[in-house]
């Protein structure tokens, strides 16, 4: 093993780690049959319920987002495996009130296919479901793992600002379009300086030489763009903010900014970022009117940094400011 991590067997990470949440966090139900993490009051009469999911790795991505204002269930598949149908179903049982249900899911191959399968037997059994797909990464059109672009930051966008609305009582179709919005108006991009190392494979999903980087890496160690020599870090938020800002959403609107750690990026480094980031999306005359920062979508214990911008309104800012309290993300009342 070339590697050093706080696990007992490789293949009881996951169900291990969830059964370490709900220790944590008793207002959470978290079923380690059926392997999803929902809020204990859910289902709640009358509300859309929201779920999301996908493979393990992301932490807090998506079980960490669970609570009033955001989730009302997640499925964590295996270490960056989509979760089975199943698995998607019971998360959607467990979330469903008789209002319908959304399901916010990242474009990757897999989680398109497997939560289609689960929306398909929903419907089966009488539940409305609505899919909402998350496909923000600009850095590549196709990659290994997808058809289109890859879904990352904007999915932690996507959950609040549409689990605000359904906390309000919005109808199943409002919750469904407000996402959609959402990821619409939205672009991330990546950089990384070394991979992230799986469990079970026990070395890093990629080699980066001690002078290069990845530019526009996957949440997966997916290829990006080129590999490029390492450079100073204000240089490196030119060449993200460049890359975002050529896919169209930095302009006059106001922008909720997301600056992402993939997993061992040390807040010190991201704040630096922030701000080398920050200079350059108003000196191309953007406003940046929410702002977050830390490690939130991320790749196991990968070195790197994403940017994620959302072009807001008036509304998207009410909702984004609404209250949250889940494991990973809290605030108002």
């Amino acid at each position: 093993m070339c590697m050093k991590k706080f696990i007992n067997d490789p293949a009881d990470v996951v169900r291990e780690a969830l059964a370490g949440l709900a220790a944590a966090h008793p207002e959470l139900r978290v079923d380690l049959d059926e392997q999803y993490v929902a809020r204990a009051d859910a289902p709640r009469p009358g509300k859309v319920g929201l779920i999301s999911g996908g493979g393990s790795g992301h932490e807090p991505l998506h079980a960490g987002f669970v609570g009033p204002g955001m989730l009302d269930a997640a499925c964590p598949g295996e270490i960056f495996t989509s979760p089975v149908p199943d698995q998607i179903l019971a998360a959607t049982r467990a979330a469903d009130a008789g209002a319908g249900v959304v399901h916010v899911v990242k474009n990757y191959t897999g989680d398109v296919m497997n939560f289609q399968m689960a929306a398909e037997l929903a419907d089966e059994e009488g539940l409305r479901v609505e899919s909402v797909l998350v496909d923000d990464d600009v850095a590549v059109e196709d990659s290994t793992w997808t058809a289109g672009r890859r879904g990352t930051g904007a999915t932690l966008l996507v959950e609040k600002i549409a689990g605000a609305l359904a906390e309000e009582g919005a109808a199943l179709d409002a919750v469904a379009a407000a996402g959609r919005l959402v990821n619409e108006r939205s672009a991330s991009f990546a950089v990384a300086l070394a991979a992230g190392t799986t469990p079970a494979a026990g070395r890093p999903g990629f080699e980066l030489a001690d002078d290069e980087i990845e530019v526009g890496v996957g949440i997966h160690g997916e290829p990006g763009r080129s590999r490029q020599r390492m450079r100073p870090a204000a240089e490196i938020a030119e060449l993200i903010v460049d890359a975002v800002a050529a896919a169209g959403p930095v302009g006059p609107e106001p922008l909720i900014v997301l600056v992402n750690g993939l997993g061992a990026t040390p807040l010190i480094e991201l704040y630096l970022m922030f701000g080398e980031i920050s200079r350059r999306l108003e000196a191309a005359g953007a406003t940046i009117a929410r702002s977050l920062v830390g490690n939130y979508v991320t790749s196991l214990d990968m070195t790197g940094v994403s940017l994620t911008v959302c072009r807001a309104d008036d509304e998207l800012l009410r909702l984004w400011d609404a209250p949250v309290r889940t494991p990973a993300l809290r605030w108002g009342a």
